[in-house]
């Protein structure tokens, strides 16, 4: 069986490991939530040896991240969770900061909810909750090229959709995160980072 390959993974991965090198200074555990196909984790891993990086994911993807991680054969990259953020346990782990990528788009807007509301209870203060993907701002879209992909993404799935910062900096402040950081990245998406208060 091959492995699981998303380009998008691929597209801008230098730069978000860029972004979380300087981000992540003071941390030493991270929680990726929505791992997907395991190739962010074993390229940020790699990148970022510092780091204990924690994978996690619905289990119907473990079988595909595992296959990333037996390949890459990383040390501090660990087998992935099973994380579902609507169930109302999520797995115990130790961590001081949480990474997402492309993922806020993809669940409905319930599940968003459910995921700034474990974020806060699995958080430690000063633990940091990094989102990627693309936002739009004052009701707007940043570009026309996120015009299209909301659309396409609706045509997905009716629940999917580009979210408002606004919106998702308020899910944020509700459960004591403070917004840190908004960091312009390329191709029409941002680095989010929040504190736990």
């Amino acid at each position: 069986m091959s492995k699981p390959f998303s380009q998008a993974c691929v597209n801008n991965q230098q730069a978000i490991a860029a972004a979380l090198q300087q981000l992540l200074v003071t941390s030493k555990n991270v929680l990726e939530i929505g791992s997907g196909t395991g190739q962010h984790a074993v390229y940020f891993g790699a990148q970022l040896p510092q780091l204990q990086w924690h994978t996690s994911d619905r289990s119907e993807n473990h079988q595909g991240i595992q296959q990333w991680l037996d390949e890459a054969d990383l040390n501090n990259v660990h087998q992935p969770l099973p994380l579902d953020v609507s169930q109302p346990q999520w797995p115990e782990v130790n961590v001081d900061a949480i990474f997402s990528a492309n993922s806020v788009h993809i669940m409905g807007w319930s599940e968003v909810e459910q995921l700034f509301a474990g974020v806060g209870q699995l958080l430690p203060v000063g633990g940091l909750l990094l989102l990627y993907g693309p936002f739009n701002y004052n009701n707007q879209y940043t570009s026309d090229s996120n015009a299209r992909f909301d659309l396409w993404l609706k045509q997905q799935n009716p629940v999917s959709a580009i979210r408002h910062f606004e919106a998702v900096n308020k899910l944020a402040t509700d459960v004591d995160l403070e917004l840190q950081h908004d960091i312009e990245m390329p191709a029409n998406n941002r680095i989010l980072c929040w504190c736990k208060r």
